[in-house]
């Protein structure tokens, strides 16, 4: 169902691709748009135990949230900023894709929780933290992406 890498010698393991997405805070999900155009946009997330993704965002009405409920189905892509290679302006750069569904949650309890954990990865300020959740969680919605799919690659800029 799912396409393989054309050149295969360029794949990561997987466990390379899941120490890649837990490491990383932010990509790109694309979701099936308006007129059946793409639509990405920039999210942070957070990976859990099981490899779910988790996303937060607001409860209005959106063209993310119209759009999921439309086609639950999206692919979430990570790029690392690259490591140099010695003697070369080149960059050796890892990517992750990740196709899977949606599930939109609105739970008062799990709201809190995850957005916890997302924002653990930016700051270890408790009170900033408990201050957004208590200002925002009323307002928001978790998106659980349950990966179907995983791919990754690793290719030299040049």
């Amino acid at each position: 169902m799912f396409r393989e890498l054309t050149r295969k010698q360029k794949a990561l393991p997987m466990d390379e691709c899941m120490e890649l997405l837990k490491n990383e805070k932010r990509g790109i999900l694309s979701v099936i748009g308006d007129d059946g155009y793409p639509y990405g946009m920039p999210m942070n997330y957070w990976v859990d135990e099981e490899g779910c993704i988790w996303f937060h965002c607001g409860k209005e009405k959106s063209h993310r949230t119209d759009a999921l409920k439309n086609c639950s189905k999206v692919s979430f892509c990570v790029c690392e900023q690259g490591t140099p290679v010695e003697g070369d302006w080149a960059l050796i750069v890892r990517s992750v894709i990740v196709f899977g569904c949606i599930k939109i949650i609105d739970d008062a309890e799990m709201i809190a929780d995850i957005c916890y954990k997302l924002s653990r990865q930016f700051t270890d300020d408790e009170n900033y933290i408990q201050k957004e959740i208590n200002a925002f969680g009323p307002k928001t919605l978790l998106l659980r992406l349950k990966p179907e799919h995983i791919s990754g690659k690793r290719v030299k800029e040049s």
